[in-house]
């Protein structure tokens, strides 16, 4: 048996879900904001069965496809939900009834066949290298809040790390001897990512002066602070990424996300290895690292095309001009 008896008939909604997060956070150490997002959909597919008099534990296939059939087509108080946004319900809702079913709650799995929409495939945009300079030149002053902005974006372009990487990393996190940075990625893995040395010298700039007058006389073991000398969130980074996106005219571009992307995408073009790549942004699955490649072909085909004198020659020759 599992954690609940199954003889028990009482077993709340609500009660499974909570059993299902706390198994997701302990065992299986996923972050607090996975956590709210499973907790929101499955409420979400709580409040369906409820209009339905429906039991989650009795519940077939019909009723779970039905429920996504609903949310992709929306209402009149509710818009249809995203190809995205569709896949990650359904894939909340198979690993939930997963769950159950280890905990011998449930005899079979309703979602063994349940198909979720096929989610277009986006490439994400990536800077050039101008655009890259141009960005990390928008910092300027010697003052505090600019030493900590070009480390900032200094980092994010050097390591590729994730937002939740970078305003997580501690003082002690940057080697600056060995240039690496210490990352705490998705469910508390820990990776050793390289830096450059331009990263390393701008971090080394704003710990001796900017980040001292910052911090005061406070003992706070982030390294990267907003102004009142707390620890810096993602909201306040992504507004800080912004604001010099703004002044560098890339504003419709840039997310700190971008720099993960364009940080990729120069490896790649650069000659880096797939699978070193895969170990350096975090991905579980090499898969995930794959898409990359499709930026970098792009890249090839138009280096190619402006190289090679057959390549521009054809459509000439095929016109018959000498």
């Amino acid at each position: 048996m599992g954690r609940f008896e199954r003889m028990s008939t009482s077993i709340s909604f609500e009660d499974l879900v909570l059993d299902f997060l706390a198994h997701l956070e302990l065992e299986r150490g996923l972050s607090r904001n996975t956590l709210a997002a499973y907790r929101t959909d499955l409420l979400q597919l709580g409040a369906y069965l409820r209009r339905i008099g429906a039991d989650a534990l009795s519940l077939g296939h019909g009723e779970l496809a039905a429920f996504l059939a609903e949310l992709a087509t929306g209402s009149d108080d509710r818009p249809s939900l995203s190809a995205a946004s569709l896949h990650r319900k359904a894939a909340c809702i198979r690993s939930f009834y997963r769950h159950l079913r280890r905990e011998e709650l449930i005899d079979g799995d309703p979602t063994a066949s349940l198909s979720s929409p096929r989610q277009p495939r986006s490439l994400p945009r990536v800077l050039n290298r101008d655009q890259v300079r141009s960005l990390l030149s928008q910092p300027l002053g010697r003052g505090a809040a600019a030493l900590r902005d070009r480390a900032l974006l200094e980092i994010l372009y050097a390591s590729g790390l994730r937002s939740s990487e970078v305003v997580g990393l501690d003082v002690g996190d940057v080697d600056s001897k060995a240039g690496t940075v210490l990352a705490r990625g998705k469910g508390a893995k820990e990776r050793i990512v390289p830096t450059g040395r331009a990263a390393i010298a701008a971090v080394g700039l704003y710990l001796g002066t900017g980040r001292p007058t910052i911090v005061g006389d406070r003992h706070e073991t982030r390294l990267f602070l907003n102004m009142r000398g707390g620890p810096l969130t993602r909201q306040g980074l992504y507004k800080i990424v912004q604001r010099h996106a703004r002044t560098a005219g890339l504003a419709e571009l840039m997310s700190p996300h971008t720099l993960r992307h364009t940080f990729a995408t120069h490896l790649l073009q650069g000659g880096c290895d797939l699978r070193a790549l895969q170990e350096m942004l975090g991905h579980a699955d090499v898969a995930t690292t794959q898409i990359y490649t499709h930026l970098t072909t792009d890249h090839l085909r138009d280096v190619y095309f402006e190289a090679h004198p057959r390549a521009r020659d054809h459509t000439r020759e095929r016109a018959g001009a000498p």
